[in-house]
């Protein structure tokens, strides 16, 4: 089951990558655990401010739809694009990801590359 999911994580990297705007690749929950069978993947990406969407590769499209790429991928995904938000509150973005209901930091790995 994990290297499935890795092989799901390596082609949405790819896919985001493809756009050309890809900032940060970040990824949390189960998969970043010592769990044997991670549930699914749990991706943050920051794209970067001339990101549009409708002039991204149609393949690549699926990705920003939360719903869709639950369905066809077993992945939530998350995602803004840079300057949206300060750069104070970007930081909060990110760092919302990293913190559990109960306020404990969980572990977060950024792909680079």
């Amino acid at each position: 089951m994990r290297q499935a999911r890795l092989r799901t994580l390596r082609h949405l990297h790819l896919l985001v990558a493809a756009t050309g705007h890809l900032e940060r690749f970040l990824v949390f929950g189960s998969f970043v655990t010592s769990k044997d069978e991670p549930g699914d993947v749990d991706v943050v990406l920051v794209m970067g401010e001339g990101f549009v969407l409708e002039e991204a590769p149609r393949a690549s499209r699926t990705v920003f739809s939360h719903a869709e790429a639950d369905a066809r991928f077993g992945a939530s995904v998350f995602w803004v694009r840079r300057g949206i938000l300060p750069d104070d509150e970007m930081s909060a973005f990110v760092d919302f990801w990293q913190t559990r209901r109960d306020g404990m930091k969980r572990r977060i790995v950024e792909v680079v590359g």
